[in-house]
């Protein structure tokens, strides 16, 4: 699996150094490196040689001890102990109490507390980005930028704060009030995927913590120095607050962990990040209780080029869409469509493949970019839409008929549908997500607060009568 970067490997072959966060040999070492001074920042994230992976108001874990790595060139950071059944146990048990506590704070306080959470994450973007860089293996602009996506949330759940709630209906019936009302739907849990250990988390968190909901999350095995390194942030402002800690609780685990929140029915709502394949096994053990889950899985998109196209645009673009995060993000470009002949760099470009081949409709979570060429726009449309995921899609054209023919019903299938942008690079305001075996979850801005809540039809009669709906009368 790709981890860097063509670019940063070509280079650590040649040189036995790479930029940023990893520049090391590229060879197997038996220190950690947070043992080592040049790595000395890692401990001012709180960070230690080994660290304890649960949270639940106070610092534990009695599961196994994990080594992470830098994927770079392999060497062991430092370990994490993860959680235990046990553990986990404990801290439900002990979210929830916190819930109580959080659920009776008023919306727009709760958005003052994570609008400190944000502040703080902002004194530690550029170390934290460099953890995101060390153990994800992103770049480090990619690693700072993921921190900031946090802290934008954040200032955007804040505002959120003071709007969530729902309408006052006109009723049909004289001396009586009809409201909508909208409720926290209490412990929220939250599995994340490695390419993006800070960003999607916080996408969930925020909007849930103002929603009125606690949090209990498990990330990536492979990037639990992340994980633990964020909730000690986010900790530290609870704390200074007097509020419980396990209002954000962490459980570092294994597919045992996820098992158990997946069948829990004291997890009110399951936020899945990753494969479809496993999504489709998370998804089935939360319905079988009648659960509530929020899916975000894999995606085939493409960018299609017309005729109108300006190159200008497309190329960066492509170029972004396709390579980004070592094509490791679930915005990716799997597939160019272009009308028109060109010239390509190896290997990452394959040409000559029938549109509808099987490798291309396979997420393959690598910078391969699949090239076909079509014949018009009916056809590239029904290209698009072929594939069994939904999440991303672009054209680029000038021409404005096709581009809102794009966004209409006969269109593009996907949740982000864009026009003369990359796949990726959504921004937060706007709902994050995709249909088909995308999973239709939706995340950060917009509507998606009311994942994070449940709805109540509220009939107030205020009068001295009892008129009935629909003018029922019993004689």
């Amino acid at each position: 699996m790709w981890r860097l970067s063509r670019a940063l490997c070509v280079r650590a072959a040649k040189t036995g150094q790479l930029p940023g966060p990893c520049k090391r040999p590229a060879a197997f070492m038996s220190t950690l490196l947070i043992q080592q001074p040049q790595y000395a920042w890692l401990k001012e994230l709180g960070l230690r040689e080994d660290n304890e992976g649960v949270y639940n108001g106070s610092w534990g874990g009695r599961g196994e001890v994990i080594t992470t790595y830098c994927p770079a060139n392999n060497e062991p950071i430092a370990r994490v102990r993860q959680a235990s059944v046990a553990d986990y146990e404990e801290t439900v048990k002990k979210a929830r109490e916190a819930w109580r506590v959080w659920a009776d704070i008023p919306a727009p306080k709760r958005g003052e507390i994570v609008r400190q959470i944000g502040d703080a994450l902002r004194e530690k973007i550029q170390v934290l980005g460099s953890l995101v860089s060390l153990e994800m293996g992103k770049i480090l602009v990619e690693g700072v930028g993921e921190v900031q996506e946090y802290v934008d949330i954040c200032d955007y759940a804040v505002g959120l704060s003071r709007m969530i709630g729902g309408p006052v209906l006109p009723s049909e019936r004289p001396g009586h009030a009809l409201i909508e009302q909208w409720n926290p739907v209490g412990l929220v849990g939250i599995i994340t995927a490695f390419n993006f250990p800070v960003a999607v988390y916080g996408w969930n968190n925020a909007i849930a913590m103002i929603c009125g909901n606690v949090c209990l999350w498990k990330g990536a095995p492979t990037t639990s120095l992340i994980s633990v390194a964020v909730t000690k942030i986010i900790a530290k402002v609870l704390e200074d607050n007097r509020l419980p800690g396990a209002i954000c609780s962490l459980t570092c685990g294994g597919a045992d962990i996820g098992t158990a929140m997946a069948k829990d029915e004291r997890v009110n709502l399951l936020s899945f990040t990753g494969s479809t394949q496993v999504g489709k096994q998370v998804a089935l053990m939360v319905q079988e209780r009648f659960g509530r889950s929020l899916l975000e899985l894999g995606g085939n998109n493409a960018i299609i080029a017309f005729e109108d196209a300006d190159l200008s645009l497309v190329v960066p673009s492509a170029l972004f869409a396709a390579v980004g995060t070592a094509g490791q993000r679930c915005t990716t470009a799997r597939r160019l469509v272009m009308d028109r002949p060109g010239n390509y760099v190896e290997p990452t470009i394959v040409t000559g493949l029938a549109h509808d081949a099987a490798i291309a409709h396979t997420e393959t979570f690598a910078p391969i970019l699949y090239v076909f060429k079509f014949k018009d726009e009916d056809e590239v449309f029904a290209w698009n839409n072929e594939v069994k995921q939904g999440l991303s899609s672009s054209i680029f054209t000038k021409d404005l008929g096709r581009i809102f023919r794009w966004l209409g019903p006969r269109g593009s299938d996907c949740g982000i549908v864009n026009v003369n942008i990359p796949t990726s690079g959504a921004e937060i305001g706007g709902a994050f997500g995709g249909e088909k075996h995308t999973g239709g979850g939706r995340e950060s801005g917009s509507d998606a607060w009311k994942q994070y809540m449940r709805r109540s039809t509220c009939t107030i009669n205020y009068s001295k009568d009892l008129p009935l709906a629909q003018g029922i009368k019993f004689q």
